[in-house]
């Protein structure tokens, strides 16, 4: 509980970042306003439509030494998990470029991960946390989650981040052929090996746990505005007000978790943000006939392949593309390829049932960090954006440092690399 007079906080954005942090700075004893134009936990937000996965174990960026090699592939094959818009290109040519000098080196990977740690450590204790306070436990998962290969060959060819998740202490059980028979017999033999992240999770349905936190922050006094955040008053690096397309909203503290929508907002708080949205696609089967004990990935495909309450959920894909152009579906086809490839005889039943086909905009920034603090024209906004692929699994963390932040504490970890400001040195 903040020792002075509670503070009114705005928060920019209904995703999980923005409820973690709500909730959060609710429980240090300031007011709450959550600016939202949807509801909270609905299609139009990213955290509906991950893969679920909670992993301690996500602390390497994607872009990794030698990538640069395979961006000619990128824009010729599309059908790979990761591609580029040809007329999108130019845009985000210069994203790509700082993209793959993040990963150039085995040196910037491990800074990266140690970067990465303290955002991920903790995910499936706060998660557990936050769903018992909000009263849907049975939303948390905590078997596991397991990166299947055709052999292990192919794992050792990751041996290095695999190395690097084990000296920061995240547990991990290589899984042989019979093993993996045995915990998922419905399994192609094709994979025939993996990888368990032991104390990983999932969120089983992330919209169903973003509406039930933001109706625990309601009953705890927060108030919501249906609205789209457009501003910000400010004189002499104070802020005033919030502007919306529903009216000013008076405030004392703001904090912008609006995901794709964050870059235009950061800007007129002094910040250029190089976000752009790695757009990712599900497809959800209906009565697979087939229950996953663990989430999976596997090697070839690069999908989180995860049982719902509503079916089967893949979930993956990099496309890298206007936020506003239109879906290509054709992404969804190949994760539905997937489906057979990995479920062999279950893919008449596949072929027969009425997919749920999804798409969101990821909001990535070149270095796989997001933007986490203080604003640069005004101590009185806080940044909490940009984080890609691991927003479900770096939201409380998250939360907690803003939180910290805004309320003058010591912060649980050192805020310094996640700072806005570093695009511009």
């Amino acid at each position: 509980m903040s020792k002075d007079a509670p503070l009114t906080v705005a928060v920019i954005g209904a995703g999980i970042v923005g409820l973690c942090a709500a909730l959060e700075i609710q429980r240090d004893g300031h007011h709450v306003i959550l600016i939202e134009p949807g509801e909270p936990g609905g299609r139009q937000s990213a955290s509906y439509g991950n893969a679920t996965w909670i992993n301690p174990g996500a602390i390497a960026p994607i872009s990794l030494p030698g990538l640069w090699r395979k961006v000619p592939g990128f824009l010729l094959d599309r059908t790979g998990p990761f591609t580029v818009r040809w007329r999108d290109l130019p845009r985000h040519a210069g994203w790509l470029a700082r993209f793959i000098a993040a990963g150039r080196d085995w040196d910037r990977i491990a800074t990266s991960a140690r970067q990465r740690y303290p955002l991920c450590k903790g995910t499936v204790v706060d998660h557990r946390n936050y769903a018992a306070e909000a009263g849907v436990s049975d939303l948390i998962r905590q078997q596991g989650l397991m990166y299947v290969y055709p052999d292990r060959t192919v794992f050792a060819a990751e041996s290095r981040i695999w190395s690097l998740r084990r000296e920061f202490g995240v547990r991990f059980s290589e899984i042989e052929e019979a093993e993996l028979r045995r915990l998922q017999p419905e399994l192609s033999p094709h994979y025939r090996f993996g990888a368990r992240l032991d104390d990983a999770g999932q969120i089983a349905d992330p919209g169903a746990y973003c509406a039930a936190l933001a109706r625990l922050l309601e009953a705890r006094g927060m108030r919501r505005i249906a609205g789209r955040a457009t501003g910000f008053v400010m004189e002499r690096g104070r802020l005033s007000a919030v502007t919306t397309d529903q009216g000013s909203l008076s405030c004392d503290r703001a904090v912008l978790a609006a995901g794709i929508g964050s870059a235009s907002l950061a800007r007129l708080a002094g910040d250029r943000v190089p976000l752009i949205s790695e757009r990712g696609y599900h497809v959800v089967i209906p009565e697979p006939g087939i229950a996953l004990g663990v989430g999976l990935m596997p090697s070839d495909g690069q999908m989180g392949v995860v049982s719902t309450p509503q079916g089967l959920r893949l979930a993956g894909q990099v496309e890298l593309a206007d936020p506003a152009a239109a879906p290509d579906w054709r992404r969804t086809d190949i994760l539905l390829g997937y489906a057979r490839k990995m479920f062999p005889e279950q893919a008449m039943r596949f072929d027969t049932a009425e997919i749920d086909r999804w798409m969101g905009n990821r909001p990535s920034t070149p270095d796989a960090l997001p933007c986490i603090g203080f604003a640069s024209r005004s101590r009185d906004i806080l940044h909490a954006f940009g984080h890609a692929h691991t927003g479900l699994t770096q939201a409380p963390a998250t939360g907690k440092l803003v939180a910290a932040l805004i309320d003058g504490r010591e912060p649980p970890f050192d805020p310094v690399p996640y700072s806005a400001r570093r695009f511009a040195q």
